[in-house]
C-alpha cells in the first residue's frame, strides 16, 4: 500500500506492506485523514516529547530516528478482521475508532509510535473494542474530525465552564475552531476568540464565536472584562474585598465570614472568564496568566512539545487556576460523533481543504504558516498534490 513516512522530519510517499489484523484488531481502508497541530509540532519536536511520554510511563511515542506513519484522525471502512473478534460490522461498514491500539499486552498510541501505523496511508488497523459505526447519512468529512472534536469536548467538560460565564479562546486554528464549538453546544452563552489571522477569526465566526478579536490590534481580554464585568487590577480586587466584608457586617446575627463563604460558594464573589490556550507554541502561557483578568480558570489544550517558562508569581498574584487537558475517554469520543451526527456542532466551516498523500508534506509546510485553512483532510485515492 502507499503511504506517508515521516523520518528524521521528512515526508515522503512510500510503498509498505499493508498491515495485517492482529487478536481483536480491524483492517480498514482509511477514506479520510486529518492532518493535527500535534502532527506538526511532532514531525520536528518529537525528541522532546518522547522524553515526557516516557517519564510518565509510556515508551514508544515517536522518534526523529524512527520510521513512522502519522494520522490519529481518520474515518474508513471495515476490510478484515483478526483472531479472537467479534466481527460487529460487515465489510464496508464506515468506522472511526479511538487512536488507540494494543499489541500484546502493551497499547499504543496510533500514528504517534512507530509501533502503530496510523492514517496517512491507504489501510490501517483499529481495535475493535474501540470502534464506532458511522451513523447512517453521516458525510465521511464530518466523522474524519471525531477525535479533534473529542478533544475539544473533554476540554470543555474538564473546564467545568458555566453557561453564563464568559470563554476566551486564544488561538483559531482546528483546536481551536473546535474549542468554540463545543462551547456553544454545550450552551455557553459568550464565547470571545482570538487570531492574528482573519480567515481563521472568519472561521472561528462562523463556527459560533460570538465576539472576534484581533490581536494586533486589541485585547480579547479587554472585550472579556467588558462583557463580564471583571476585575483587572489588583486595587480593584482589593476594594472589592474591602466592599464586601463591609457589607456583611452589616447583616445582623448572621457571622460574616459564613455569608462570605456561602456568597463564594454561590459565585457571587469576584472572579475571571475561563480561558482556553489553544496555540501551543512556547510564551503562550506565559501571555495569557499576564494578560489574563484576575482569578482566570486557564485551560492549556495547545500541545506544546518543547520546554517553556512563565512566572508563577503573576499567575500566584492574580490567583489564577491552571489546567491541563490531554486527549478524552472513549466515552466523550462516542458521544462527540453522535452530536455531530445529530447536527449539534457543525463541523463544515472546519473543513477547508482536500489532498492526497502526495501533498502532505507541501500540506505540513503550507499549514505552519497557513492563513485561510483549518483542517485539511487527506483522501489516500485523490490525486491532488497542493492546497
Amino acid at each position: 500500500m502507499r503511504a506517508v513516512v515521516c523520518r528524521a522530519g521528512e515526508l515522503t510517499v512510500e510503498e509498505v506492506p499493508t498491515p495485517e489484523p492482529g487478536p481483536g484488531q480491524v483492517l480498514i481502508r482509511v477514506l479520510r485523514a486529518g492532518i493535527c497541530g500535534s502532527d506538526l509540532h511532532a514531525r520536528v519536536h518529537c525528541d522532546a516529547t518522547a522524553q515526557v511520554s516516557d517519564e510518565v510511563g509510556y515508551d514508544a511515542f515517536m522518534r526523529s530516528d524512527e520510521s513512522v506513519i502519522m494520522g490519529h484522525e481518520f474515518v474508513g471502512e471495515v476490510v478484515s478482521y483478526g483472531p479472537g473478534c467479534r466481527k460487529r460490522w460487515s465489510p464496508g461498514t464506515r468506522v472511526v475508532a479511538v487512536p488507540m491500539i494494543r499489541h500484546g499486552e502493551k497499547a499504543h498510541l496510533t500514528g504517534l509510535s512507530a509501533s502503530a501505523a496510523g492514517a496517512y496511508a491507504q489501510f490501517t488497523l483499529v481495535s475493535e473494542d474501540m470502534t464506532f459505526e458511522v451513523p447512517a447519512g453521516m458525510p465521511v468529512e464530518h466523522a474524519a474530525v471525531t477525535e479533534p472534536l473529542a478533544v475539544a469536548h473533554h476540554a470543555v467538560r474538564r473546564s467545568d465552564i458555566g453557561r453564563r460565564d464568559v470563554a476566551v479562546v486564544v488561538g483559531c486554528g482546528p483546536i481551536g475552531l473546535a474549542v468554540i464549538a463545543m462551547l456553544k453546544a454545550a450552551g455557553v452563552r459568550t464565547v470571545i476568540a482570538s487570531d492574528l489571522s482573519a480567515g481563521r477569526r472568519g472561521l472561528a465566526a462562523r463556527v459560533g464565536a460570538d465576539i472576534v478579536v484581533d490581536p494586533a490590534s486589541s485585547s480579547p481580554f479587554e472585550r472579556c472584562a467588558q462583557a463580564g464585568k471583571y476585575i483587572t487590577e489588583a486595587q480593584d480586587l482589593l476594594g472589592a474585598a474591602f466592599d464586601g466584608m463591609r457589607t456583611l457586617r452589616r447583616i445582623p446575627l448572621v457571622p460574616w465570614d459564613s455569608l462570605f463563604r456561602v456568597a463564594d460558594a454561590l459565585g457571587a464573589t469576584p472572579k475571571g472568564p475561563v480561558v482556553f490556550e489553544c496555540v501551543g507554541t512556547p510564551g503562550m502561557i506565559e501571555h495569557v496568566v499576564t494578560a489574563a483578568p484576575f482569578r482566570s480558570r486557564i485551560v492549556v489544550v495547545g500541545v506544546c512539545m518543547e520546554p517553556d517558562v512563565f512566572r508563577p508569581a503573576m499567575a500566584i498574584n492574580k490567583e489564577h487556576e491552571l489546567r491541563f487537558v490531554f486527549c478524552y475517554d472513549p466515552a466523550e469520543y462516542h458521544e462527540t460523533l453522535r452530536m455531530i451526527a445529530d447536527g449539534k456542532v457543525d463541523v463544515g466551516p472546519m473543513i477547508t481543504a482536500t489532498i492526497g498523500l502526495d501533498g502532505v508534506a507541501a500540506a505540513f509546510d503550507a499549514l505552519g504558516s497557513a492563513e485561510h485553512h483549518a483542517k485539511v483532510l487527506i483522501d489516500p485515492m485523490s490525486e491532488i498534490a497542493s492546497l
